[in-house]
């Protein structure tokens, strides 16, 4: 399969917006603290980080339901990406009819829009870090349909739903799982 460099120079190739690239790195952090927390024993971290990577890879180019993920998984399968990589990716999006039978599949539909949401409550927070983050201000946010209103709040709770977790928990452990990297994802950093 190809590496974290092959994958992020397919990223490129597709993807040149900026905003669209920070949120598939903040979607590869979360998917590798994923990993660790609701993957099996055996569960390959950079595997999960790759498919949080490319997850989004596509949707630059061909944002449409009829072309996104369908274009990006031929892309992926002409590129050595293996099926349970692929398929994982093909279950982010509801309307695929792609079922969400892995722990990675599970877990990338409930950290996609998630991690987007996060990013969006601490770009309107003062400091515009994590740093200060707190869950019930998340939780407050997410009862609020005008604030990133394209963000999927059923696609959040049906995500969380389907991992068997906590919906508290969750957010608290993608807010921690998303600091080490809030610079790359263009948040500041209070704490540095």
């Amino acid at each position: 399969m190809p590496d974290r460099n092959d994958a992020w120079e397919l990223l490129c190739e597709y993807t040149k917006g900026d905003s669209l690239r920070k949120h598939a790195l903040a979607v590869e952090t979360a998917m590798r603290a994923s990993a660790k927390r609701y993957g099996e024993v055996d569960a390959d971290e950079e595997e999960w980080g790759l498919v949080g990577l490319l997850h989004d890879f596509d949707y630059e180019m061909f944002p449409s339901a009829e072309q996104h993920p369908f274009t990006g998984a031929n892309i992926l399968c002409g590129r050595g990406y293996y099926e349970a990589f692929i398929r994982a990716i093909m279950g982010h999006a509801t309307y695929t009819g792609v079922p969400r039978d892995t722990q990675m599949a599970r877990a990338l539909f409930a950290t996609d829009e998630l991690c987007g949401f996060l990013v969006a409550c601490a770009l309107v927070r003062p400091s515009r870090s994590l740093d200060d983050m707190e869950v019930s201000s998340v939780k407050k946010k997410l009862k609020d349909k005008a604030f990133a209103r394209s963000v999927s709040r059923e696609d959040i709770r049906q995500g969380v739903e389907e991992l068997g977790v906590d919906m508290d928990e969750h957010i608290r452990f993608l807010i921690d799982a998303l600091r080490p990297v809030q610079a790359e994802i263009g948040l500041a950093t209070l704490n540095s």
